[in-house]
């Protein structure tokens, strides 16, 4: 028999059972891709991630992110939850509080704050593409969500490709009625991964409420969701609400799935970093043969 080191991480929170769990098979490069693909469905969490040996100078360790249906390019959670395992099982070592991801997307830059369960990993998401979505797909958007109102709707690229609305309040955020049917084929048509919403909190230490919609990728609603609050820093960034919202701000996820997720968040001069805690659930090994 065969088996493979395994952790399951919650991430974006410090307490076991809350945040956003990934999967992270560390030792992987005995797996072909089709065995990670079959393994992230069988895990079926939002995304399950295979630990490799750096293939690029500067690199500490090399990442593939497979959703139950996909492999990702970048995903923000899984960046941070895999970082977590790496450094608590000796993979690899931060360099003046440094490490360096290699995903199909590039290098990620990783910043190792604090300590003990106080830890919090922050990444440098990719540089953002932005465009405006057309009035006919801002309507379905809108349609597919449930929401009244103008919205304005910006495809989002930053690393994986988001569509971002500002439904403006964390109330109308929170009772969304979200048709997955209708997201899915408006995903498909727009090339993107799903539809991350965001609105203001008020009289809290968070100043957004976020919700991200991927039924394209398998998965119904993300509970915490690193490359969709990416992408709605760059939205802020893009539009200029920054400037309401503020440069460092905490982002809530996961309320309506009962996972009290918290992602910090810094805009500098288009300089994105998400970031957050992360707590070890599972530690085991996974047979493979």
């Amino acid at each position: 028999m065969d088996f493979l080191s395994f952790k399951q991480v919650d991430v974006f929170t410090r307490k076991p059972f809350l945040g956003n769990p990934v999967a992270v098979i560390l030792s992987a490069e005995r797996l072909t891709g089709a065995e990670m693909q079959r393994i992230a469905a069988w895990t079926n969490l939002s995304e399950t991630t295979f630990v490799l040996p750096p293939s690029e100078a500067g690199a500490d360790y090399r990442l593939r992110i497979f959703t139950p249906k996909q492999e990702l390019p970048f995903a923000g959670h899984p960046t941070i939850g895999s970082a977590h395992a790496v450094l608590e099982s000796g993979v690899a070592a931060p360099r003046a509080g440094r490490l360096t991801q290699q995903c199909p997307a590039g290098l990620v830059e990783l910043e190792i704050e604090g300590a003990g369960d106080a830890t919090k990993i922050f990444l440098k998401a990719p540089s953002a593409d932005i465009a405006a979505l057309d009035a006919a797909q801002t309507h379905r958007l809108a349609e597919s969500l449930g929401a009244a109102g103008d919205l304005l709707a910006l495809r989002v690229h930053v690393g994986v490709t988001w569509l971002v609305a500002d439904l403006g309040d964390v109330e109308t955020v929170a009772r969304l009625q979200p048709r997955l049917d209708q997201i899915h084929a408006l995903s498909a048509d727009t090339q993107a991964s799903g539809i991350t919403v965001f609105g203001r909190v008020r009289n809290s230490a968070a100043q957004l409420h976020v919700r991200s919609f991927a039924p394209i990728l398998g998965v119904a609603e993300d509970p915490v969701c690193g490359s969709g609050n990416a992408a709605v820093a760059a939205y802020l960034a893009h539009t200029g609400l920054v400037r309401e919202v503020g440069a460092d701000y905490v982002a809530l996820q996961g309320m309506a799935l009962g996972r009290a997720g918290e992602v910090a968040v810094r805009i500098r001069n288009g300089d994105i970093r998400i970031g957050g805690c992360a707590v070890t659930c599972i530690e085991s090994s996974l047979r493979i043969s």
